[in-house]
């Protein structure tokens, strides 16, 4: 199995493990609360741990003290993860590990092809449908490495969008797994990532369910159990647009985190009385675990923020 070490096999992990992977790429918004929120509750009412993972692994959109101004802002909010925050960039020589062993097996490839040489190229849910240009192999000096993908299709039932299906080699094709400028993707850090510490249910933003499906593809090639998953409604502006960094999203406020926090309990359908506000963070917490149903938000996609006081 290509993904497994010593520690991941022997480990045993809780019935439910749950996590929140940050990007320190500026600090946490309405949007980033109502992730952490829902995955929180949602590993609290299971019984299980919640796992705070700062995803560090793409230097040049990174903000210089951000994971700092995240963990606090946690903190305020009353979030307490169950061990030590993890930087995914130290798991980097586990990374690369598996990259070789890919290529080794004959299941990555390296790939030349630039944006131009790509701009004439279908489009699919995650952007440009790689044509398979450098299957057959590459002699550039600069390239990227590409996971194969493979014409069958890719099933899986999210806990709040329902059933989802996605042919991977006609959708998006072969992907990058490592990119051109020597840095790790993404798609093949979380997968082993969230493997390695025991991850039972990703809980996170609708804006990535069409990335799952290639997550799953990583797990089955490299043999790795697929955790379950919930992708909740993301925060949306006046214009439609998810709130981030891009799109003018403003840093929570830890002055007085209860509004706050209880305005994301209440986006997220779970009806607190407004009287919540004026309790203590962790009065708010017990009253929010007490009542989380996360099936309030099935077939959900978008959350106007604005509703709520934010965005």
């Amino acid at each position: 199995m290509l993904a497994d070490s010593d520690e991941a096999s022997t480990a045993k992990p809780p019935i439910y493990r749950g996590r929140f992977a940050p990007s320190p790429t500026g600090p946490l918004h309405f949007g980033s609360l109502l992730t952490a929120v829902a995955g929180y509750a949602q590993a609290k009412v299971n019984g299980g741990e919640w796992l705070i993972r700062i995803e560090d692994i793409d230097p040049p959109r990174e903000q210089p003290e951000a994971d700092k101004v995240i963990l606090n802002a946690l903190e305020a909010y009353g979030f307490e993860p169950d061990g030590p925050v993890t930087y995914q960039s130290a798991f980097a020589e586990r990374h690369e590990h598996v990259v070789k062993d890919l290529i080794n097996a004959g299941k990555a490839y390296p790939c030349s092809c630039s944006r131009r040489d790509l701009a004439d190229a279908s489009r699919g849910p995650l952007g440009t449908i790689y044509p398979g240009t450098c299957r057959a192999g590459c002699d550039a000096d600069e390239f990227a490495i590409r996971l194969r993908t493979t014409k069958g299709p890719i099933h899986f039932i999210d806990a709040l969008q329902g059933f989802q299906s996605q042919r991977l080699q006609t959708e998006s094709g072969d992907f990058v797994i490592k990119r051109r400028d020597g840095l790790i993707a993404y798609h093949l850090a979380v997968v082993i990532d969230d493997h390695d510490q025991g991850v039972s249910e990703i809980v996170r933003g609708i804006d990535l369910l069409d990335s799952t499906p290639l997550h799953i593809w990583v797990q089955q090639v490299l043999g790795l159990n697929q955790p379950s998953y919930a992708h909740i409604p993301v925060a949306v502006n006046l214009e439609g647009h998810k709130l981030s960094k891009l799109t003018g999203a403003t840093g929570l406020s830890t002055d007085d985190p209860r509004p706050s926090l209880v305005a994301a309990v209440a986006a997220l359908r779970q009806n607190p009385p407004s009287s919540l506000q004026s309790e203590s963070i962790a009065a708010i917490w017990d009253w929010t675990l007490e009542h989380w149903q996360l099936n309030r938000l099935t077939g959900l996609r978008e959350i106007p923020s604005s509703h709520y006081g934010f965005g």
